[in-house]
């Protein structure tokens, strides 16, 4: 049957081909990111990726480097990760704002949660703001502003940018080769098997993100992998209305490790379990981010399974509704919605943020198991590439 004219023919891999030192398997943010770092250090590198672009977790977020509210080794990465996503800004040509976050306050919780967090890490890490400056960074309604805090380390991309541009700077490398449209069927000792033939390789890594059950059953159960689904949203705001930083909530302090390690913000979750129940049981972290068009990312809720259903859950609504409503108290306004759409990560409940599951010798797994993976994918992949 002859391939039609819109579909890109894609040739059979050639398996007598002489052995690639690195074999990456996806090209989402984190296998992007192990590829990036291979050819820093001069290997020869090989992508192989199922879809004809980065369309999952890596392009459906708020594009937001939430450095500063991390913790442990989960810091450590996003802190190097901070500075190859600069470097790679610059080197693929998409954008990367150092913009930082502001993180508002509404409650006497928050404002203590944020003032603990700058005690512990400084006034260049966290710094204090008044309400009057916190409205002079973000347009936040009056109603209920306290006050709040800068973290100015924090960065932000254009999320359905950056991975694309990533990998097209990935493709154009000497020694580097991307293979799209093309599923791995399994992984050994120095191969990779696809369903266009193998990869030979010396060295391999497996990013296949929240489907790495449909690759490796075994590995994911060990690791309790499950798929965490948010709900999000694109709505449009009154023209001109700008948000240079991203914009994190009392929700964000409970989320947050640093953060929801505060006694400020462990008072907040006693108060809310009383009084907002509806925002717990959904998981909310309510923050926003802005588009280059102007349109806001607002999200978002969180839900758990091993696999996600075709239909939207008959409380998908009411989850909308909230996340909106808790939009216009934040904004004082009521932006229209123009896009809504599901991100889908790995999950799991164990204390690291990160599954590393060795495979064979020279193979590995390794997946972002938080939610943080634009964060701190750059600064993982340096640990993995020695680890290997």
């Amino acid at each position: 049957m002859a391939v039609p004219a819109s579909v890109p023919a894609v040739s059979p891999l050639h398996s007598s081909a002489p052995p690639v030192d690195l074999a990456v398997v996806g090209a989402g943010i984190v296998g992007l990111a192990h590829a990036v770092e291979a050819l820093a250090r001069g290997l020869s590198v090989t992508v192989v990726e199922r879809d004809d672009r980065p369309v999952g977790a890596s392009v459906r977020n708020f594009g937001h480097g939430c450095i500063t509210a991390q913790t442990g080794e989960a810091l450590d990465a996003a802190n190097r990760a901070r500075t190859t996503w600069l470097r790679m800004a610059r080197a693929a040509g998409f954008w990367a704002g150092e913009t930082g976050t502001v993180a508002v306050a509404r409650s006497g919780e928050e404002l203590d949660c944020l003032a603990e967090l700058a005690e512990r890490r400084g006034r260049d890490e966290v710094v204090p703001l008044t309400a009057a400056q916190v409205r002079d960074r973000v347009p936040v309604a009056a109603d209920g502003l306290l006050g709040g805090a800068v973290l100015p380390r924090d960065i932000r991309v254009d999320p359905r940018a950056a991975a694309p541009a990533i990998a097209r700077w990935v493709e154009q490398q000497p020694g580097a080769t991307v293979h799209w449209s093309t599923a791995v069927t399994g992984v050994a000792e120095g191969v990779v098997h696809t369903a266009r033939g193998d990869v030979a390789a010396h060295r391999v890594v497996v990013c296949a993100g929240h489907d790495l059950d449909r690759l490796l059953p075994a590995v994911a159960e060990d690791a309790g992998v499950r798929r965490c689904v948010l709900q999000m949203l694109q709505v449009r705001p009154p023209a001109g209305l700008r948000v240079p930083a991203a914009v994190i909530t009392g929700s964000s302090m409970l989320r947050y490790p640093a953060l929801a390690g505060t006694a400020g913000a462990a008072a907040l979750r006693q108060r809310w379990a009383a009084e907002r129940p509806e925002l717990l049981d959904a998981v909310v972290n309510h923050m926003l981010t802005q588009l280059p068009n102007g349109d806001l990312v607002v999200g978002d809720t969180h839900a758990y399974a091993p696999t996600v259903g075709p239909f939207d859950p008959p409380a998908s609504e009411r989850l909308d509704d909230l996340l909106l409503a808790e939009t216009r108290a934040l904004l004082g306004c009521a932006p229209r919605v123009v896009h809504r759409w599901r991100g889908v990560y790995a999950s799991s409940d164990t204390t690291t943020p990160f599954l590393r599951a060795k495979l064979a010798p020279g193979a590995v797994a390794v997946s972002v198991t938080s939610g943080i993976g634009m964060t701190t994918a750059f600064g993982l992949a340096p640990d993995v590439l020695d680890s290997l």
